[in-house]
């Protein structure tokens, strides 16, 4: 295993031949310590593995990325696969001690906020938007359609620590598009610079974890709710236990759950599938 320096101290490490001939170098500038490796079952479960066999060596906003995830998870148990080399998988160690625990609520929110602003600032002309919890979509309303997808997990060995694992379709092409709701770089017709996008998403994350670890939710609620396209949209909730909550999301709450109105009735969602209906 090679290792190569990058800028402010960060270290790349390669397994195997590099995904990118010129590296990710600015990633490895903002990260302590970027891993690249060719395939992987999941990124989540690698990391955690490894931040657990290696805490010392896995220090705050450590990552691991690859091309080629052949089992990755999505929310809610559900199987997230794309081809070889035509997606980004990537995941990234916060060490979240510094954060009250009331406050964790946010850290999923976080990272949505953080990946659809990387990803807007590269479809100049689209509407990217945040869908409670983390989803990121680009277009209007229901006719919206998922560019990227994250999963947060507690590291099960340390609940000071969480894994942000977060899926980007790059270069897919519209035919191996999983479901008619999804999107990617391809299929809009543009490319994306993996490098920038991945150093502006660790960027975003980075101060908002810092943020949220200071000045608590009220720090980061208007970054994520600007773009939040589930805040004033009627919608589907299927919560967890099978039942299904319809209303309108009004706004998040302390913890950063949803907040649904319907017939003049509060109800709040912490966990579950969102549809926006319109």
């Amino acid at each position: 295993m090679n290792r190569a320096g990058g800028r402010g101290g960060a270290a790349a490490y390669r397994g195997g031949m590099s995904l990118r001939e010129e590296g990710y170098p600015l990633a490895a500038a903002v990260s302590p310590r970027l891993q690249v490796i060719d395939h992987v079952d999941s990124t989540n479960a690698r990391l955690m593995r490894d931040a657990h066999a290696d805490a010392e060596g896995h220090p705050h906003l450590s990552v691991l990325l690859t091309r080629d995830q052949r089992a990755g998870r999505g929310r809610l148990d559900r199987v997230w696969t794309a081809p070889p080399g035509t997606a980004l998988a990537v995941s990234v160690l916060l060490r979240v001690g510094a954060v009250e625990v009331s406050d964790r609520g946010w850290i999923p929110l976080i990272a949505g906020a953080a990946m659809r602003d990387a990803i807007a600032a590269q479809l100049p002309g689209e509407t990217v938007a945040l869908k409670w919890p983390n989803d990121v979509l680009v277009g209007v309303g229901p006719q919206a359609r998922k560019i990227s997808g994250i999963l947060t997990e507690v590291l099960p060995s340390d609940p000071l620590s969480v894994v942000v694992g977060a899926g980007v379709n790059t270069a897919m092409p519209t035919f191996d598009l999983p479901v008619p709701t999804a999107t990617s770089f391809a299929d809009l017709k543009a490319t994306a610079d993996e490098d920038r996008l991945l150093a502006d998403f660790l960027t975003g994350l980075r101060d908002g974890i810092a943020d949220l670890a200071v000045g608590g939710h009220a720090a980061v609620a208007d970054r994520v709710t600007e773009h939040c396209s589930t805040i004033g949209a009627d919608i589907a909730a299927s919560l967890p236990g099978g039942a299904t909550l319809h209303g309108r999301a009004v706004r998040l709450d302390d913890a950063g759950r949803l907040v649904l109105v319907a017939e003049g009735v509060e109800s709040v969602v912490g966990a579950g599938d969102v549809i926006h209906v319109r």
